[in-house]
């Protein structure tokens, strides 16, 4: 099918450019959400008398989406999530999740907006893209660890999973030593024998 587009859509063309789409695609995402109109002479003739008043009002989203993404943009905010020793988490970070944190330190976020090209499943620092207008892409920075304390230390450049690791062989080796100084299978006092 082929469409007007009445603004900017990523892969696919800028806003006034006739394009062609699959069906469905124009059926149920770029019409319903007046992303495009459908390229017949008529809608041709319409958008041509309305394109600057388009053009004007994409101009104003993308300055307020501009305006809002200088305060998020580089931001980093703070998740808790039960992890295994290895770093891996109990389930992942979703787009909802990162909406969510960004909405209760007083963003404006919606879940829709969350780029995640795959799903977090790992403790860490992770940066993840925002985009707030087909224009305008801002990234926030998630630290994501099992505790406060491991948050405060991530945010200081510590990697937890690698000293957590350091941590259990020094007590690994500390037990080994105490063991060999006469720890197991020695007994002090007198013998007697008999």
């Amino acid at each position: 099918m082929k469409v007007i587009l009445l603004e900017r859509v990523e892969g696919r063309g800028g806003l006034g450019e006739i394009v062609t789409v699959k069906d469905g695609y124009a059926r149920n995402f770029l019409l319903p959400r007046r992303k495009a109109l459908r390229a017949t002479t008529a809608n041709m003739k319409v958008f041509e008398a309305q394109r600057a008043t388009i053009e004007a009002r994409n101009a104003e989203a993308r300055a307020d989406a501009a305006k809002a993404g200088e305060g998020l943009d580089g931001t980093t905010y703070v998740l808790i999530r039960q992890a295994g020793e290895s770093g891996q988490l109990y389930g992942s970070v979703s787009g909802r999740d990162v909406a969510d944190v960004v909405n209760a330190e007083g963003g404006k976020v919606e879940r829709s907006m969350v780029v995640l090209d795959k799903p977090i499943k790992t403790l860490g620092m992770h940066a993840v893209k925002v985009r707030l207008h087909a224009e305008v892409i801002v990234t926030v920075n998630l630290n994501i660890a099992r505790s406060q304390d491991e948050a405060d230390r991530q945010a200081r450049g510590e990697n937890i999973i690698t000293s957590q690791f350091e941590e259990d062989r020094a007590a690994a080796d500390e037990a080994a030593a105490d063991l060999l100084e006469g720890g197991a299978g020695s007994i002090e006092g007198d013998y007697v024998e008999s």
